[in-house]
Order: structure tokens, then C-alpha cells, then sequence
């Protein structure tokens, strides 16, 4: 894991109400995190997502999560790093949302 989803992980995930796996295998894809009860995948997006080859990767990944019924919510490495709580905020928004 990066330093951004380590902190993500043992700062917050780990001990969320809904449990959460990390490095989790989907299809063909590795996620960062995912919560099965509530669908959602997490990604923490470094430097090389905005890299051409990248973006559409991550585009057919969203769009072959979003076509399973699975969420995906991208966070960049800055926003962990210095809007910590705003990210850990949302995510907990999401995930009332969709689990109830």
C-alpha cells in the first residue's frame, strides 16, 4: 500500500462499522478497497492516473464496476494527505446511502 492508503486504512477503514477489505480482487481487476455490503470500491489516485493509457484504463474499470452495480469513489493522494477528514466524511455519507 502507498503511505496515502495506509493512512486511509489504518486511520479509518479498518475500524469502520462496515467492513472493509483491502487489495481486494474484482473480476480482473485489484481494487485499492471494497465493501461488499454497501458496493463501493475505493481508489486512491496517484500522479500516474492522469497518464493517457491510465485514464482510459480507469475509465473501463469504473464502467465495468458501475456495470456489476458497484460504486467507485476516487480520492487523489493529496486529497488524503491534506483533506483527511472531509474524504473519511464522504465516504461515510456514501456508505449510509447505499447500505441504510
Amino acid at each position: 500500500m502507498t503511505p496515502e492508503e495506509r493512512h486511509l486504512w489504518y486511520d479509518f477503514l479498518s475500524s469502520y462499522p462496515e467492513r472493509f477489505r483491502r487489495q481486494e480482487i474484482l473480476g480482473e481487476y485489484i481494487v485499492d478497497f471494497y465493501c461488499r455490503k454497501a458496493k463501493i470500491v475505493i481508489e486512491i489516485d496517484g500522479a500516474q492516473h492522469y497518464l493517457p493509457d491510465s485514464v482510459e484504463y480507469d475509465r473501463k474499470r469504473t464502467e465495468y464496476f458501475s456495470g456489476i452495480g458497484i460504486e467507485v469513489i476516487r480520492f487523489l493522494n493529496r486529497d488524503i494527505k491534506f483533506d483527511f477528514n472531509n474524504v473519511c466524511a464522504y465516504i461515510d455519507k456514501i456508505i449510509k446511502q447505499r447500505v441504510g
